[in-house]
C-alpha cells in the first residue's frame, strides 16, 4: 500500500501545543484511495529538522509528503515555494537563532512545490474553509523544512509530489493575543482535503 507522510512540528514559542501536528494526528492510519497515512512530528530545533524529515521519509518510502506547520494566518495557506534562507525572527527551540543563512549550502536559491496545488485549494474551499495560495513560507522552520524536503526529493531523485501547508494558530493560542485563529476540527478537515485529492492524483 502507497503511504503519503504527512509532518507536524512541536509547540515553539512557549505554546503548549503547535496545530499542525495536533490537526494531522487525526489522519494517523486513515486510508485514501488505496493510500494509508503516517503521521510524525518533527523537533524544531535547527539541526535536528533535516535529519528527522530524512528518517521519516527512509523509513515510510512514501509516495508523497505534506509538511504543516503553524503560521499567524486567519487561513490555511497552500505555500508555493521554498527559499534557501533562514532568518529567524524567534529562536528554534535549541535556542538557535540564524540570520541570514543559506539552509543548504550551494544549493539553488528556491524550489516549487509539486502538489497539485489548484485541485487542492478548490477541494479545502468546497469544504468551506478559509484557504489561500501563499508566495512566501517565511523563513523561519516552515520555510526550513519545506526547503529541505523539496531539496532531499530533487536530490536523491524521488520523483514524489512534495510540498508545505501552514496552518492558523488555534483560538485558545490566540485568545491574549487577540490575534487570528481557526478551530482544529477545520484545520483537520482542510488537511483532510489536502490528502484525498493528493491520494486520487497518484498514479
Amino acid at each position: 500500500m502507497k503511504t503519503i507522510l504527512l509532518t507536524g512540528f512541536e509547540p515553539f514559542g512557549g505554546s503548549y501545543i503547535n496545530p499542525s501536528i495536533e490537526a494531522c494526528k487525526p489522519l494517523d492510519g486513515r486510508k485514501y484511495n488505496g493510500c494509508r497515512v503516517k503521521v510524525v512530528e518533527i523537533p524544531l530545533r535547527f539541526d535536528e529538522v533535516r535529519p528527522s524529515l530524512v528518517k521519516a521519509i527512509r523509513e515510510t518510502k512514501p509516495s508523497a509528503v505534506i509538511c504543516t506547520g503553524q503560521a499567524a494566518s486567519s487561513t490555511i495557506r497552500l505555500e508555493r515555494v521554498a527559499i534557501n534562507v533562514a532568518d529567524a525572527r524567534i529562536a528554534y527551540n535549541c535556542g538557535k537563532q540564524p540570520m541570514d543563512e543559506p539552509i543548504v549550502k550551494d544549493g539553488p536559491v528556491a524550489y516549487f512545490l509539486t502538489l497539485p496545488l489548484r485541485k487542492m485549494l478548490a477541494a479545502i474551499e468546497e469544504g468551506k474553509v478559509p484557504v489561500k495560495i501563499s508566495n512566501s513560507a517565511g523563513t523561519f522552520g516552515c520555510n526550513h523544512i519545506f526547503y529541505d524536503l523539496m531539496h532531499y526529493i530533487e536530490e536523491n531523485d524521488l520523483g514524489i509530489p512534495g510540498g508545505f501547508i501552514h496552518v492558523p494558530s488555534l483560538p485558545e493560542q490566540a485568545m491574549k493575543k487577540q490575534g487570528p485563529s481557526m478551530s482544529l476540527n477545520l484545520i483537520v478537515k482542510a488537511l483532510e482535503a489536502a490528502v484525498r485529492v493528493l491520494s486520487e492524483e497518484l498514479p
